[in-house]
């Protein structure tokens, strides 16, 4: 599960840098410009909604367990 996670994030980070990436680059077309940056930024919150219901179902199914915050002391 550390593995997926770690996985997501780098996803997340790599779209999120792409999106960045198209949004500096000069490009002919405004237009082509904004599409790419637009499916990029997508399927970054792609990523991260699919990693929110991963994390969820492996806390359903037992694979991960809740440590929790420790009380005040």
């Amino acid at each position: 599960m550390k593995y997926l996670v770690a996985l997501a994030f780098l996803a997340i980070l790599a779209a999120l840098g792409s999106a960045l990436f198209f949004m500096l680059r000069a490009s002919p077309s405004p237009v082509t410009k904004s599409k790419r940056m637009a499916w990029a930024l997508a399927l970054r919150v792609a990523v991260s909604i699919v990693l929110f219901i991963c994390i969820l179902l492996a806390g359903q199914l037992g694979w991960i367990q809740p440590t929790g915050l420790p009380m005040a002391r």
